[in-house]
């Protein structure tokens, strides 16, 4: 049996023990969201945490986790009388990124239902978190139709597995923890909503802090057992304390007062609903519990609000996640908190949870935290003029204009690749398109397909009653038709042909708003920026969207204008990435004016370079950033070369765009 490396040795992250600990004491606060960088403790902190939960009573032989105290009644494996069960430790289920769905909600057994008329139901995942926690690591990377699931399970408690007119429901109510790393892309806003609380974790700074890091694990690696037994009494104090606070939580008194904090605080922050208010309230009554009081005090309602409130803020996936604490105080002052501790560095404040050794510190949770996060990196190249690159007539980065909402640019043809929003694809969800014979296991059974497979044979199978008789050869699989997401990659001009300010302001804004379409349908990015004598790889294709966004910000101009570079180096990322995952079209956007300059013959090694793109049938697209009253179209001559379509930064948001990149479907009206 594995030991997990304890709770309470964990150092330097009080934010995210405290965030786990008040969902322990309160579930209903609706989870916790882990963001941070990677080697930062997320997992090893989450896999602790099942060891201090209490025991559950559950129904013997129930594999839905029945409460024997209240038995559901539509328990597949029921009807329980209720009574006395059997107790056991509570479960810390973790979903795999790629995971199926049969494998998250569980799987019937169509043959056995449509000869048989029999439920014959396997529980899935959500059926062994019913009670515990469900954790999913690089929750970010999640295929949508899983996270649909999930977002549906944690809205109504229950699981509903149907299959043509066959249908299952369990209870699955579950502690969800997910741990992310925002570099490879964000989530999207449903199910980020979903989580009760955030918490942004990094690794210290404090030379001292990291050396205590490397010391606890490297003897907790030398032998688990000893090391987890030298933290028993510390793991033993604190899961007396989660009880304790349970029991302690049905008497605190959330009163008028903090409750009207709360409201101003959500108003005054302007996020949206009411999901909010509630999990605030929630989250501040579980602290004063954890606090051993029994009222809400200032404190518990800043300490929740810096937990509840930094994901719920963010307008687009470009806006970093955070609150202004000056603010936070300002309005809990205004609404009645001048009473209470307004210290930011007391108990509960700076977004830190209670030190010392009052009733709201956790036992040794491993010193101060240090954990303040690095400015972002559109903050350092301003402050300290990073992303400065060689070349004559260099010119500082210009910011963009205001990203407006785009056209739909999508791959021709019918791919197969990740589920996505983009591009026309062959998918497990989507409308259905015909069947075929299923390849490995069954997951959407096409019934007409597979009535008409069996009904012909149905005399020589001896077929007495009613019931159908149905082998497994019979069974068909449903083509359905969905979509995918694609590659985007971008290349884009930064020569000094581009350098005017207005202009390249109007050209950064175009491919922000490219980015911010490319996130809504769950694209991987890639940026190549060429200018001076060569092309470089800005950002190597990643789910990230902000992180291209950060580095376009950075973007500096002048130079010559090598267009063959950039295409050729385009060539060679795809070219990789083809090798990598090979069922994820790409999708070319070239941001130019279609000059070229520098070298011998310019104008035709970049059209040779494009005509590679043309011979590998790659998708492409040319943004036209020629302005001024005298047009050459070398643009459009680029876009010929590349067997794409030319567009220009006006087009791009225009109602109709035809032909571009031979299959363009109108979603969007023009961005006001």
């Amino acid at each position: 049996m594995s030991t997990h490396f304890p709770f309470t040795a964990v150092v330097g992250q009080q934010d995210l023990q405290l965030a786990l600990l008040l969902n322990s004491v309160a579930p209903n606060i609706g989870g916790v969201l882990v963001r941070g960088e990677k080697g930062t403790a997320k997992s090893t902190a989450v896999r602790a945490l099942s060891a201090l939960l209490p025991e559950v009573d559950v129904v013997s032989g129930c594999r839905f986790s029945c409460d024997p105290a209240s038995p559901d009644p539509a328990c597949p494996d029921g009807p329980h009388e209720a009574g006395t069960g059997v107790s056991r430790d509570a479960r810390m289920v973790e979903l795999p990124v790629g995971a199926s769905e049969d494998r998250l909600v569980g799987a019937l057994d169509i043959e056995r239902a449509l000869a048989e008329g029999v439920k014959a139901f396997e529980p899935g995942l959500l059926a062994d978190a019913h009670r515990g926690i469900l954790y999913v690591d690089e929750v970010n990377l999640l295929h949508d139709h899983l996270v649909d699931l999930l977002l549906d399970a944690a809205a109504m408690g229950a699981s509903y597995v149907e299959r043509e007119g066959v249908s299952v429901r369990h209870a699955a109510r579950f502690l969800l923890v997910g741990t992310m790393n925002p570099e490879e892309g964000e989530l999207r806003p449903q199910l980020l909503d979903r989580f009760g609380l955030t918490v942004e974790v990094a690794a210290s700074r404090e030379t001292d802090q990291r050396v205590e890091v490397v010391r606890r694990r490297l003897a907790y690696d030398d032998d688990p057992a000893a090391f987890a037994a030298k933290w028993a009494d510390e793991e033993d104090a604190l899961r007396a304390r989660i009880v304790a606070a349970r029991a302690l939580l049905p008497e605190v008194r959330l009163g008028d007062a903090a409750l009207r904090q709360i409201a101003a605080t959500c108003a005054a922050f302007e996020v949206d609903g009411m999901r909010a208010d509630i999990v605030m309230a929630r989250t501040a009554t579980a602290l004063a519990a954890w606090a051993e009081r029994t009222d809400v005090l200032a404190e518990d309602v800043r300490q929740a609000a810096l937990l509840a409130l930094p994901h719920r803020r963010r307008r687009n996936p470009f806006d970093a996640p955070g609150l202004d604490e000056d603010k936070l105080d300002d309005t809990l002052e205004q609404n009645g908190g001048e009473d209470d501790d307004p210290d930011p560095d007391g108990p509960g404040g700076g977004g830190r949870p209670p030190r010392g050794d009052g009733p709201d510190t956790p036992p040794d949770p491993g010193g101060e935290s240090g954990d303040t996060p690095a400015p972002s990196v559109p903050e350092q190249g301003r402050e300290q003029g990073q992303g400065q690159s060689s070349g004559g007539g260099e010119r500082q980065p210009v910011g963009a204009t205001e990203p407006f909402r785009t056209k739909m640019l999508s791959v021709p043809g019918l791919g197969e690749g990740a589920a996505g929003r983009r591009s026309r694809a062959r998918t497990e969800h989507g409308r259905t398109t015909g069947a075929r014979r299923p390849q490995g296991a069954l997951t959407k059974l096409h019934l007409a397909a597979t009535v008409q497979a069996a009904a012909p044979h149905q005399r020589t199978r001896g077929r007495s009653g009613r019931g159908l008789v149905v082998r497994r050869d019979d069974l068909r699989q449903a083509v359905r038709e969905g979509r995918e997401g694609n590659l985007v990659l971008f290349v884009v001009d930064a020569s000094g042909s581009m350098a005017a300010r207005q202009r390249m302001a109007a050209v950064k804004g175009a491919v922000l708003s490219l980015l911010l379409d490319a996130y809504q349908r769950r694209d991987k990015v890639g940026l190549i920026t060429f200018r001076g004598r060569d092309a470089e790889v800005a950002l190597p294709p990643t789910s990230s969207v902000d992180a291209a966004a950060a580095r376009l910000e950075l973007l500096p101009t002048g130079g010559r204008t090598p267009l063959a570079a950039g295409l050729l180096k385009a060539h060679e990322v795809l070219r990789v990435e083809r090798l990598r995952d090979p069922s994820r079209r790409p999708l070319l956007v070239v941001v130019t004016d279609g000059r070229a300059t520098g070298g011998p013959d310019p104008v035709a090694l970049a059209s040779r370079a494009a005509r590679l793109h043309e011979a590998e049938g790659v998708a492409s697209v040319v943004v036209d950033c020629e302005s001024g009253p005298v047009r050459l179209g070398l643009a459009g001559s680029l876009a010929r070369d590349l067997g794409g379509s030319a567009v220009t930064l006006d087009e791009l948001r225009a109602e109709a765009i035809a032909g571009l990149v031979k299959n363009v479907q109108e979603t969007n009206r023009r961005a006001a």
